[in-house]
């Protein structure tokens, strides 16, 4: 007979955590969706950022063995999770968008891959797209070497190119699993990115610290793409948070050898943006961009924290940068 140990070693506890904001329309599939979990989670987690619409009373009506979480505010996507991170007891952290439904085996499958890899801090499952599951979202993210993280594999046809398990730079935060290990050592989201590109800060930080990221493909997920965000607010935040995460992370022997790709990927985005400008989108990108230029020096003492911790040589950077795809959507 197994001990208990033995028993949460082979089978870890699992938390799913839900970041929910008015997201009562989509609310209730996700949520029936990890029901039909293979791999039965210790608690699903929603937690609600002060949401206007019936969402809060779905959870306690329909899922009463959901855990929710009340925020007295709207603290974005990473306030939100890390409220749900904080109070989570499990071992492997299971990150869920409201608007996505995994298949039964998704967090099996994250799981697994974690059993399997022990130097993994993070698993990122293979996300299509809702209403056309034969199109890819993610498989994985990347990180290239001009500074613009992206989706792998993003608008492509799945015909299998990416069905086999690898090693990726980071994990989509709308359907990844984390070791709590990994988040003792490099911490939480940071709250100051509020949304978008925190999810690439959080595995840049993992990656200089050793942790590796494990693309799990047979861990699937149909996602709304943008049900819950996109718009200017978004551009907005991209624009932003990109130039956050190469200040926060990329080492100084790198920066001196690849800001002049970075400086003009930045140069053609505002350039693009230029072109658009009447677009609400794009004016939100060009104050994105500014309002990053413009705090910067704030993120030095973070920076230092960083980089003092690092474990991992610049040719495992490059390397990881390297393997990004040509086409870059950040």
């Amino acid at each position: 007979m197994r001990t208990n140990l033995e028993s949460k070693i082979q089978n870890p506890p699992a938390s799913i955590i839900i970041p929910n904001w008015n997201g009562a329309r989509w609310l209730r599939g996700c949520l029936e969706a990890t029901r039909r979990q293979t791999y039965q989670p210790r608690e699903v987690l929603v937690v609600d950022g002060a949401s206007r619409d019936e969402s809060t009373a779905i959870v306690e009506r329909e899922f009463p063995e959901v855990a929710l979480l009340r925020l007295p505010e709207n603290r974005g996507f990473c306030g939100n999770v890390n409220a749900g991170l904080r109070q989570a007891r499990g071992e492997v952290l299971a990150l869920l968008n409201n608007d996505a439904e995994p298949e039964p085996e998704w967090l099996a499958e994250l799981v697994r891959g974690l059993l399997a890899h022990p130097e993994a801090g993070m698993c990122a499952a293979k996300m299509v797209l809702f209403d056309r599951p034969g199109v890819i979202n993610s498989a994985g993210d990347f990180f290239s070497l001009d500074g613009l993280p992206g989706n792998r594999g993003v608008w492509e046809k799945d015909s299998g190119q990416y069905d086999g398990e690898e090693f990726v730079f980071s994990a989509c935060g709308g359907a990844a699993a984390y070791r709590r290990a990994m988040l003792d050592d490099v911490g939480l989201l940071d709250e100051r990115f509020f949304a978008y590109c925190e999810d690439v800060d959080l595995s840049f930080r993992a990656q200089l610290r050793g942790w590796r990221c494990l693309y799990v493909p047979t861990a699937r997920v149909r996602h709304r793409l943008s049900a819950t965000g996109g718009g200017p607010l978004a551009s907005y935040y991209c624009g932003r948070n990109v130039l956050w995460v190469i200040a926060r992370n990329v080492p100084a022997s790198l920066l001196r050898r690849l800001w002049p790709r970075m400086a003009l990927a930045q140069v053609r985005l505002v350039v693009e943006s230029l072109r658009h400008v009447r677009e609400p989108a794009a004016r939100a990108r060009l104050r994105g961009q500014l309002a990053g230029l413009r705090s910067l020096p704030s993120l030095l003492a973070g920076r230092r924290e960083i980089q003092r911790r690092r474990t991992v040589a610049d040719e495992y950077l490059l390397a990881l940068l390297s393997a990004a795809p040509s086409r870059r959507t950040p």
